[in-house]
């Protein structure tokens, strides 16, 4: 079994609704299986067109156990957004129903032409590092020497991340 965190995030329709449809169908996945969830976080939009600045996010992480291989659980994480009506555009930053991101497995590093793990951007992300820091606040991810709170501790206060929901 590897241990596996991943990143949920919503800024469409019921995002409550689609964040817990996502981490149903995680915890569906053959060989996998959701062991703690954080807390739900409202988060300003980051890196979004001007347009799309009204549509703030709710953002949240899990940690998961699984006998998959990353490539594909990664598969899966796809699948489950697409199902839950994540519609691709070219604009990487555009409003979704739901967001999936692989952030670490294990203690892996993976560089592929299709994942990248530990997620590039994981530690620039406030919207990510504080629902992570509920989770494993002592825990160090590969490429980075600090603690996920340490990390958390360098960021800046914007953009703002607030608590919404406790439990979910």
């Amino acid at each position: 079994m590897k241990l596996t965190g991943i990143s949920l995030g919503s800024n469409l329709g019921d995002r409550v609704a689609h964040l817990v449809a996502g981490r149903a169908a995680i915890n569906a996945i053959p060989g996998t299986r959701v062991t703690a969830h954080s807390r739900l976080y409202a988060t300003e939009p980051v890196d979004v067109r001007p347009e799309h600045q009204s549509l703030p996010f709710l953002n949240a992480c899990l940690l998961v156990q699984t006998t998959l291989t990353p490539e594909a659980l990664a598969a899966h994480l796809h699948r489950i957004e697409n199902a839950c009506g994540r519609n691709r555009t070219a604009d990487p930053h555009a409003p979704r129903t739901l967001d999936l991101d692989l952030l670490f497995v294990d203690d892996r590093c993976i560089q592929t032409p299709d994942l990248t793990v530990p997620h590039p951007r994981w530690s620039s992300r406030r919207f990510v590092v504080q629902p992570l820091a509920d989770l494993c606040p002592d825990r160090i991810l590969p490429g980075d020497p600090r603690t996920v709170t340490g990390v958390l501790l360098s960021l800046p206060d914007r953009p703002v991340v607030v608590l919404f929901k406790p439990d979910w």
